[in-house]
């Protein structure tokens, strides 16, 4: 009977499941608090005893590497790049099937067992480890079946299990993903120490040139703060192209657009004039929280903006606030900002004409304190900066001097200090620009402190930093 009922999951990182009868509430408890701050990690895990099948899910994709076992025969599923950072989980199960095991094998990689109850045996080749997802993996075990004896054709070494490959991922429809930049993780996720180890970052970085990328964190549903203003800009101009809005018309300042934070919009008084292009260029430029709201308002407010989004295949990208959102309820992910830089670059959501409009307002952002910092000398960036009380963000595009391009969208909660966030921020920057060198046969050429630009703009709650 418990061989047949026995079903269970368990919560990894902040998502709700359903506890089966051997979890209790002190164990939840201690799982929660071990969760890692950043890195790939395991979300979930199912074993359903029914169906003799093991399901788990990670927040990064991932290419397992699976293996049977004998003496005691057991499934070994390895994820590298995914850590666990918590207390062996041992789930009893019953029948056939002894227990699942899921531990951390060794800094990168967690390691799952799915133990045969003694004289039980599996076929190796059919077992069939399957995703659906490249974060979302099935292991089918075909039915065990109880042997008397160890037959000398079952052997006495592990037998490596055929793993399916994952379905190919891309960016917008246009750009095939490559490989994971594995080192450059491992490099970064080290950096999460000392000063840095309250803070709990999103990031994604894509090499435009090859697909490959680096993750951590990068599909984690964050606070955007002013970073929501890079997708509205574009989604602006498509406004523009589509002839619903013309850059000189003239936009009235209305008092319940009138916001605090960045931007100089709200010292004017009520009933001022700007041309759609000004207020949109205010937008980015000094982050203009008043100018944002005008913009919002003048394509029709939060769900025409958000329908956009989602024409692009955003699914966690949206706006439910007017800015500066201080409640943090305007919410992304650092990979989707990547998918809309990635879609812009290559020419998908604006044309020529427009998307130089749109680059040229991002490059003249007046914070430079953040992913700036990081680049070499000769490099530019296309980017927009975000800072309210729970998150620092960055987003851009960058342009190396020898014409290589990658993508960048760095966003961290936890920043209660937030200088600490910026150091952060700059860190990560620097040792992914070296990367980037180093890939493209560049010598490292990095501004010194002295060169960096000072802060410009407002520092009040929901502004820049």
């Amino acid at each position: 009977m418990l061989n047949s009922l026995f079903s269970t999951a368990v919560q990894l990182s902040g998502r709700t499941f359903v506890l089966g009868q051997y979890l209790t509430l002190a164990a939840l408890s201690a799982t929660l608090a071990a969760m890692p701050a950043i890195a790939d990690t395991l979300e979930s895990w199912r074993f359903d005893a029914q169906q003799q099948r093991l399901d788990f899910a990670t927040d990064e994709g991932v290419q397992p590497v699976a293996q049977w076992v004998p003496n005691p025969d057991r499934i070994v599923i390895d994820l590298p790049g995914i850590r666990l950072k918590r207390p062996k989980i041992e789930q009893p199960v019953g029948g056939a099937i002894q227990n699942v095991r899921i531990a951390q094998f060794d800094p990168f990689t967690t390691r799952l067992v799915v133990e045969l109850a003694p004289g039980y045996r599996v076929d190796p080749q059919q077992v069939k480890v399957v995703p659906t997802l490249p974060t979302r993996w099935s292991v089918q075990l075909p039915k065990p079946e109880f042997v008397t004896g160890a037959p000398e054709s079952a052997g006495t070494l592990p037998v490596a299990i055929a793993v399916a490959t994952p379905p190919t991922d891309t960016f917008g429809g246009i750009i095939p993903q490559g490989q994971a930049l594995t080192w450059l993780q491992q490099r970064l996720l080290a950096l999460n120490t000392g000063q840095y180890a309250a803070l709990r970052p999103g990031m994604y970085f894509l090499d435009l040139d090859t697909g490959n990328y680096l993750s951590i964190g990068g599909d984690r549903n964050v606070p955007t703060a002013s970073v929501i203003k890079l997708p509205i800009l574009i989604a602006f101009f498509q406004d523009v192209e589509a002839g619903k809005i013309r850059l000189d018309e003239t936009l009235t300042m209305t008092r319940d657009m009138v916001v605090g934070g960045s931007g100089y919009m709200q010292d004017r008084p009520v009933g001022s004039r700007f041309s759609a292009l000004e207020t949109a260029s205010n937008m980015i430029i000094t982050s203009d929280n008043t100018a944002t709201n005008m913009i919002i308002k003048r394509m029709g407010g939060f769900e025409a903006v958000n329908q956009r989004f989602r024409s692009w295949g955003l699914q966690h990208t949206v706006v439910r606030n007017w800015l500066p959102d201080l409640g943090a309820t305007n919410r992304t992910t650092a990979r989707e900002l990547v998918q809309v830089m990635a879609m812009v670059e290559q020419g998908k959501l604006l044309s020529p004409a427009a998307r130089s409009q749109a680059i040229h307002i991002l490059r003249r952002v007046q914070n430079k304190r953040l992913l700036p910092v990081g680049l070499g000398q000769g490099a530019t960036i296309a980017h927009k900066t975000g800072y309210i009380r729970s998150v620092l963000g960055d987003a851009g595009i960058i342009y190396m001097p020898n014409g290589k391009r990658y993508l960048a969208a760095v966003l961290v909660e936890n920043n209660s200090i937030p200088s600490t966030a910026r150091g952060y921020i700059q860190e990560v920057s620097r040792i992914v620009y070296a990367y980037m060198e180093q890939a493209a046969g560049l010598s490292v050429t990095r501004p010194s402190p002295a060169s960096v630009p000072p802060f410009e703009g407002d520092t009040r709650s929901g502004g820049e930093f």
